[in-house]
């Protein structure tokens, strides 16, 4: 059975209060820049248009980190880029929003690079193009950040070669022994596909995860199943330890873990200008406000509002004006961040 969900903000509690006693939350994995285009007309082999372009700080693990610290949860972010440019812009992008870099530098391998292309509908395609953050070894881990944190969130772009896998798997491990709590976004539809389903299964059934970001492409290249509420239940049955968070894009989140019934949160109407960083911004938010009162469900309604701004703008980290305020506040992160939840 699915429940519905009402939005409502989270008030302080006992929980809040154990929180401000939590290590930050590190997002370990890709930091890179960001070539944005959205065309206005279709491109054509040897033909020119005009359109949109933006450069920006990207990799989904950055992101996730962004949004969790403009959420109100102090975040760390581990990851490797090169002695180049795009590395200082990218690094002074994460400190300008909180963020704690721990970064080890490059002189081997630039800092990646990501193009983004965005058609009409918003829906984008990406093409990366690998860099130092793909590099990243399991010496060259800061063990302290590890284990002092309080929740680990890895991304499966670290999964799909070794390095950084390596780093990944020791990182889960280090974190892990310290007591923190861990969360994966299986990351591409393609890229599983690429790898192998079977290989990637085996890899992420050996991380004890316990929250699993799939959207709806990831879930059914895992699962095989086409229909979501079936995707879901095949999730639950292979990680029966984890809370299962599915994200389906206009049709919002499907919910279910082991204390936690099947709930669907319901997507905002907001109009789809970018799908760049949907994911990720949506995944911020919600560790931010579960890693502080432990809802899900209040946590999944506010990465919904987070969600919802991101893809009616340009970019995964548009620059924060009254709006997201008021979202913001609209589902409690004003009290998240009076929890005092620890620098």
């Amino acid at each position: 059975m699915t429940h519905s969900s009402s939005l409502s903000a989270p008030e302080l509690s006992s929980p809040e209060l154990q929180a401000s006693r939590r290590g930050p939350l590190v997002s370990l994995g890709d930091l890179a820049w960001d070539v944005l285009a959205k065309p206005d007309t279709t491109l054509l082999p040897g033909g020119d248009t005009t359109g949109r372009m933006e450069l920006l700080g990207g990799g989904s693990a950055a992101n996730l980190a962004v949004w969790a610290q403009r959420a109100g949860y102090p975040s760390t972010f581990v990851g490797k880029i090169g002695r180049d440019r795009f590395g200082e812009l990218a690094t002074a992008d994460l400190e300008a929003e909180g963020v704690r870099a721990e970064l080890t530098l490059s002189g081997q391998h630039r800092t990646g690079v990501i193009l983004a292309l965005i058609d009409q509908r918003g829906q984008r395609a990406m093409l990366t193009g690998q860099g130092a953050d793909w590099e990243l070894l399991p010496e060259e881990l800061p063990r302290d950040v590890l284990l002092g944190a309080g929740h680990l969130h890895l991304t499966a772009w670290s999964l799909f070669r070794d390095p950084p896998r390596a780093a990944a798997l020791e990182a889960a491990r280090l974190a892990k022994s310290a007591g923190a709590t861990l969360s994966l976004d299986p990351g591409s539809f393609q890229m599983i596909g690429q790898m192998g389903r079977e290989h990637f299964l085996k890899i992420v059934d050996n991380i004890p995860f316990d929250i699993i970001f799939p959207n709806d492409d990831e879930a059914r290249a895992m699962s095989l199943e086409s229909d979501p509420e079936r995707a879901l239940a095949w999730l639950r049955s292979r990680y029966p330890h984890a809370l299962v968070v599915l994200k389906l894009d206009e049709e919002g989140v499907l919910l279910e873990g082991p204390t936690q019934p099947r709930t669907r949160v319901a997507a905002t109407r907001d109009h789809l200008l970018d799908a760049t960083g949907a994911g990720d911004s949506f995944g911020g938010a919600f560790l931010a406000g579960w890693l502080a009162h432990g809802d899900a469900v209040q946590a999944a309604e506010l990465g919904a509002q987070v969600g919802g701004w991101v893809v009616s703008r340009f970019g995964a980290r548009p620059p924060a004006d009254a709006e997201l305020e008021t979202r913001l506040v609209s589902v409690g992160v004003k009290a998240l961040s009076a929890a005092g939840v620890a620098q």
